[in-house]
């Protein structure tokens, strides 16, 4: 029998199909399959801290809602201001079986040369939640309501180190209202409340969960929050948005990141996956109640927009006060 050029090219064109049907069940079987072990969820600071809380919840919520197949192991990596943790996990780059939780150091750390790694070393998955912050005065202060503020030229603030995001928004306000708020660094979040009871700043920039106390022992008095919208656990304090001031808005996004590179499946998974927790009454109860967070669920591609955003913001903010060029 003669076998022609046209059935070379034919029997040439079944195998490459037959190949190519092989590659694409052997890609959609272990797309399926996923995850077929246990994740590392690494975690750059220690145990206790708001990050370890964060992550430690979100994997327990997972495990009692059975989302996945497999258990998701809490590892605590510390050092370099989130630098050694972050690391971690961008050096795994393609490897989905790795995940961090993002936070200021974040963003802040590579920016100060602190990190070999950045923002960009890694692939966002999914908001959860958004953490807003309240501006507050102590009760005995003069000014009752935000625009009382411009009746002083100069007020002091304060911060965590001097980046920060109570140094961001200091500075943002500043510029908003034409007025000068001077960021003072403390070692910690108690120092700044104390300075705050004991009239040493003038204002505060808190995260709700460390506001909420002292508004309730009527010692701070709200004037502004930083969300969009106004929080459904503080719906009598205004957004700076609403009393004319839009461009002061800035949360803290609550979400997951993975090393770079890997597959837009698991995107979509842990898109999925994060939603359900997102809109769980689990999460609510143990962390958007306790935390009197805003629940937020944002996907990969609005995520990754945000953490650019947010990462522009504090690059910006640096400059401006001369910490880097």
């Amino acid at each position: 029998m003669t076998y022609g050029l046209s059935n070379f090219v034919n029997h040439g064109r079944a195998v490459g199909l037959g190949l190519l049907t092989a590659a694409a069940i052997a890609v959609s079987a272990a797309a399926a399959e996923y995850p077929d072990k246990d994740i590392k969820m690494i975690i750059p600071f220690g145990a206790g801290g708001g990050s370890d809380t964060l992550a430690r919840t979100i994997a327990g919520v997972i495990e009692e809602m059975k989302l996945i197949p497999v258990k998701i192991l809490p590892e605590n990596r510390t050092g370099g201001s989130g630098a050694v943790g972050y690391s971690v996990v961008a050096k795994e780059k393609g490897d989905p079986y790795h995940l961090a939780t993002v936070s200021v150091s974040f963003f802040t750390t590579p920016l100060l040369g602190g990190s070999p790694v950045s923002y960009k070393d890694f692939t966002p998955l999914a908001a959860i939640a958004q953490s807003p912050y309240i501006m507050v005065v102590p009760t005995s202060s003069e000014y009752q309501k935000l625009d009382d503020l411009k009746k002083t030229p100069r007020f002091t603030t304060g911060t965590t180190g001097v980046v920060s995001d109570a140094a961001l928004l200091a500075k943002m306000t500043s510029n908003a209202l034409g007025i000068q708020i001077d960021s003072v660094p403390f070692d910690g979040e108690g120092e700044v409340m104390a300075a705050l009871l004991g009239g040493h700043v003038n204002v505060g920039f808190l995260n709700p969960s460390e506001a909420m106390a002292q508004m309730k022992a009527g010692k701070l008095r709200p004037l502004a929050i930083t969300s969009a919208e106004r929080s459904p656990a503080f719906p009598d304090i205004p957004t700076f948005k609403e009393l004319g001031y839009g461009e002061i808005l800035h949360t803290q996004l609550r979400g997951l990141v993975m090393p770079a590179d890997v597959p837009p499946e698991v995107v979509t998974y842990w898109e999925g996956v994060l939603q359900k927790v997102a809109t769980s009454e689990q999460w609510k109860k143990q962390y958007i109640d306790r935390f009197h967070d805003i629940p937020d669920y944002v996907d990969a591609k609005g995520f990754k927009e945000v953490l650019e955003r947010t990462n522009a913001r504090y690059e910006t903010m640096m400059k401006e006060l001369g910490i880097i060029k």
